[in-house]
């Protein structure tokens, strides 16, 4: 297996933030992760001890999002969201407005994921409602959060190889 991938993290414009991860899988498997409630509940839920206790989503043009997050003390996190675009195995993308709204508003959120010798490149373009709501949301440790999840993620591919 190859080494470990991490996040790298860029701002393409004023209010983007471009996260960026490699995926030692074929995007049809990064695509799954992403889509599949019981994959995204193995890997998405941030911190050791956290769960994602609700995964509800409808994968479709129009279609809901309602994931909710637990920590160990219980005390939950939640978001809504609705897919604005998919393209299977190739694009997503949604919003999300958290319940409380910690990142200045509504977000738009765009997935795209493209494969090269087998491994997959996932590239996740959050656009902020301004420049302060994306800096502030970086502070927050999202990423490092993220970072946990991903490198979940790649033992589940791991183990399906």
């Amino acid at each position: 297996m190859s080494q470990a991938s991490t996040l790298t993290i860029s701002m393409p414009s004023e209010r983007e933030a471009l996260i960026t991860r490699v995926l030692n899988a074929p995007r049809r498997l990064a695509y799954d992760a992403w889509t599949k409630p019981e994959l995204l509940k193995r890997w998405l839920y941030g911190p050791e001890k956290w769960t994602l206790a609700v995964c509800d989503m409808d994968v479709r043009p129009g279609g809901k999002i309602r994931w909710v997050w637990r920590d160990p003390d219980g005390k939950d996190m939640g978001l809504r969201g609705v897919y604005r675009e998919v393209v299977p195995n190739e694009r997503l993308v949604h919003t999300e407005l958290f319940d409380e709204d910690w990142t200045g508003g509504e977000t738009l959120v765009t997935i795209t994921f493209t494969e090269k010798d087998g491994k997959t490149t996932c590239a996740m373009t959050v656009l902020y409602s301004s420049t302060q709501a994306r800096d502030a949301a970086l502070k927050t440790g999202m990423t490092e959060g993220m970072e946990w999840g991903f490198a979940r993620l790649d033992k589940i591919f791991a183990e399906m190889a």
